[in-house]
């Protein structure tokens, strides 16, 4: 599957040639025009690129990429600058930005930049777990499909994600913030009792005993552990 660029560049002609030269490599490219939209299709769209322009209208492209990282979006960022933005091109890294490119540039090195970054995200980000099974219950992350001995269990769609990443962190205790970020990305609204509603409706679901679990353990303070 071809990887997906996000592209936010406010110059028309720009723009367009670069959807065209990134379009040709194969990639599947969207293009916003401002920062507030380039911010919002990031946000909520499965990208794993995103091309980030800094002198942007409405929202510039340091306060985009700051924003993004707030919300535990981990896309990887590659920022757009002028020759005599050195400056902006440092607080870009330091705010999260992976790398970044200064025009005038040629089409060759954007592309290099990219594949780069792309090997990098893929080489570091551990596989997803597809699937998994314990005691009388199979899970297919995949399917969205969940059986207890052998009879279907409904769970909902975040009830899923979030089994999926105590599972895929199995052993270890995970916290309260780190489930808000890695499960919720900081969804307004959405707090540490949130979490614990939703434990408690994996619990009713999949524990033979929901209030003496044995797979979904509470840690006192912190938050939660998995272990087989």
């Amino acid at each position: 599957m071809s990887a997906r660029i996000l592209l936010v560049e406010d110059e028309p002609g720009l723009s367009l040639t670069l959807s065209d030269l990134l379009g040709n490599e194969g990639y599947e490219v969207e293009a916003a025009m401002d920062g507030v939209t380039g911010l919002d299709r990031a946000s909520n769209g499965a990208f794993d690129l995103l091309v980030l322009d800094i002198m942007l209208p409405r929202m510039n492209g340091l306060e985009v990429c700051r924003e993004l990282r707030r919300r535990g979006k981990d896309v990887a960022v590659l920022m757009l600058t002028a020759k005599s933005q050195l400056p902006d091109r440092v607080a870009g890294l330091r705010l999260g930005a992976d790398d970044y490119l200064t025009k005038p540039f040629e089409p060759p090195e954007l592309l290099a930049r990219i594949e780069a970054l792309l090997r990098r995200t893929k080489k570091d980000k551990p596989p997803t777990l597809a699937s998994f099974e314990f005691d009388d219950i199979a899970i297919d992350f995949e399917r969205n499909h969940v059986t207890r001995a052998g009879v279907e269990v409904a769970l909902a769609s975040k009830e899923l994600e979030l089994l999926r990443y105590l599972i895929t962190h199995r052993g270890t205790v995970v916290s309260r913030e780190e489930l808000l970020e890695g499960v919720w990305e900081y969804q307004p609204g959405v707090n540490s009792r949130t979490i614990d509603v939703h434990v408690a409706w994996l619990r009713q679901k999949l524990e033979a005993n929901p209030q003496t679990p044995r797979h979904i353990h509470t840690v006192r303070g912190v938050g939660y552990r998995f272990v087989m």
